[in-house]
């Protein structure tokens, strides 16, 4: 079974396959006993937040990870997908600056999620 700190890595992968802006993890563990980790990430238009969605949910697929719940797919302003232990935030650029989650869940660690080399 794979660990929630590596779907939240697949998802910021394909997150950035897709061109998804400001991609980053937050460590919820201790924090909030909603999730293990948030990603959150922009894209430009209505089209690169589904885009981007649909390529997350492709490659999680492909690990056998199995999505709880989907909303926000068909506006794109933000979508959220709930993997249980992962919830993932694809936003707009004015949407993400409106809800600010960086700064409402401050006390969570930001994880570095690229690869080194």
């Amino acid at each position: 079974m794979i660990i929630p700190r590596e779907m939240a890595f697949i998802a910021a992968g394909a997150a950035d396959d897709k061109k998804a802006m400001d991609i980053v993890i937050l460590d919820l563990q201790g924090v909030s006993l909603i999730t293990d980790y948030f990603l959150i990430c922009t894209g430009r238009s209505a089209t690169q937040v589904q885009s981007i969605a649909q390529h997350i949910e492709e490659k999680l697929e492909e690990q056998e990870v199995h999505m709880l719940r989907r909303e926000g797919y068909r506006e794109a302003r933000w979508i959220l997908l709930d993997y249980g232990h992962i919830v993932v935030h694809i936003f707009q650029e004015e949407d993400r600056a409106f809800y600010n989650l960086e700064r409402l869940w401050g006390d969570a660690k930001v994880v570095d999620w690229r690869p080194t080399g």
